[in-house]
């Protein structure tokens, strides 16, 4: 069955590594995709509780199938982004709510799903999660559950997620789990990069019962049935009893130092590194903008200044000019005051 997911009509959030997002690509979306896949076996007609749903993109694909899921996330804004983009009807709900807190009656849940959620809380909430879920879930409920492997996901790459609170090992999270849920059964996940080999004929599923496998492209996810080769490989015979009746239906081969892997997850480092310097540089073009808005300031200042030192300078030459010619006028009256003065000297003497 497949199960289609509107694209969401509200603002996409930036991914910053803390929460995943549909729209993301690559390994991280095989990661998270293919969880809930998974999941879907499991909950058909089921009451189900999504814990820590993210966007909810999730919950919705379980809603397909299930009963009644309801999604909770600690985060109201994500959970806003959730009931826009996948409703909030009867089947799908959506809650703001700490998973260390439920607000949900107990035993009313079947399955309770938690991919990627315990490792973002300290020790004692990871107990008050599961002892929770151990609340919500009736005698015979499903718990499943995801977790990274911290010995291979940080140790073995030097590698710390700064969201994360306490990553466990396994018999760490075992013995975890162990105090409200005993029983347990192990699956590994792990993306790799594969060649296929599989038999021809069976049109419905080449590989069932022998091999799950699920295709998603970010809005929809189905059953994968294996397209046409790019290679034919016969095994030939001059009778039909002479071929081996064992028939193999898949072959899988990975190499043993994943370089297929590496150099996606090298090329991956490449393109957050380009993203970074690409980040770096219109930061500084901008402070550069900046510097230089700030110094035609300054030149548009000094401009300022200039005209108004011309101008005053301009005033004062003026100025000078007045008293200069007020000098020349007062040096005119005094010669002539002087040469009437000559004049009449005789006259007062003759007296």
């Amino acid at each position: 069955m497949s199960s289609s997911i509107s694209t969401p009509l509200t603002t996409i959030p930036e991914f910053t590594g803390e929460r995943f997002l549909p729209s993301c690509s690559g390994e991280i979306a095989y990661e998270h995709w293919h969880r809930y896949a998974f999941a879907r076996r499991f909950v058909a007609g089921k009451r189900v509780l999504d814990a820590a749903c993210g966007e909810g993109y999730g919950s919705a694909l379980l809603g397909a199938v299930a009963a009644d899921v309801i999604g909770i996330d600690i985060d109201m804004a994500t959970i806003d982004r959730a009931r826009a983009t996948y409703g909030d009807g009867k089947r799908t709900r959506f809650i703001a709510s700490s998973c260390a807190g439920l607000p949900l009656p107990s035993a009313s849940i079947d399955v309770v799903v938690s991919f990627e959620t315990i490792e973002h809380l300290a020790a004692e909430d990871q107990l008050a999660m599961l002892t929770e879920f151990a609340r919500v879930l009736t005698p015979e409920g499903l718990l499943l559950m995801s977790s990274p492997n911290r010995r291979l996901y940080s140790d073995a790459r030097n590698y710390v997620n700064p969201y994360h609170q306490r990553e466990l090992y396994r018999d760490d999270l075992s013995r975890l789990l162990a105090k409200r849920f005993p029983a347990q059964r192990w699956h590994h996940q792990r993306v790799a990069y594969w060649s296929g080999i599989w038999t021809e004929g069976n049109t419905e599923s080449p590989i069932a019962g022998a091999v799950e496998a699920w295709i998603g492209d970010g809005q929809r996810v189905a059953a994968y049935s294996a397209p046409e080769g790019m290679y034919f490989i016969v095994l030939a015979a001059r009778d039909a009893g002479a071929l081996p009746a064992e028939e193999v239906r898949v072959s899988l081969f990975t190499d043993a130092d994943e370089s297929q892997a590496k150099r996606a997850e090298a090329a991956a480092r490449e393109v957050l590194r380009l993203d970074g310097l690409l980040r770096q540089k219109a930061v500084a073009e901008e402070q550069y903008v900046g510097h230089i808005r700030h110094l035609e300031t300054l030149v548009a200042e000094r401009e300022r200044l200039v005209v108004e030192r011309d101008t005053a300078v301009e005033r004062h030459t003026a100025h000078i000019h007045h008293l200069e010619a007020l000098v020349v006028e007062r040096d005119r009256a005094l010669s002539e005051a002087n040469a009437a003065r000559e004049e009449d000297r005789p006259k007062i003497a003759a007296l």
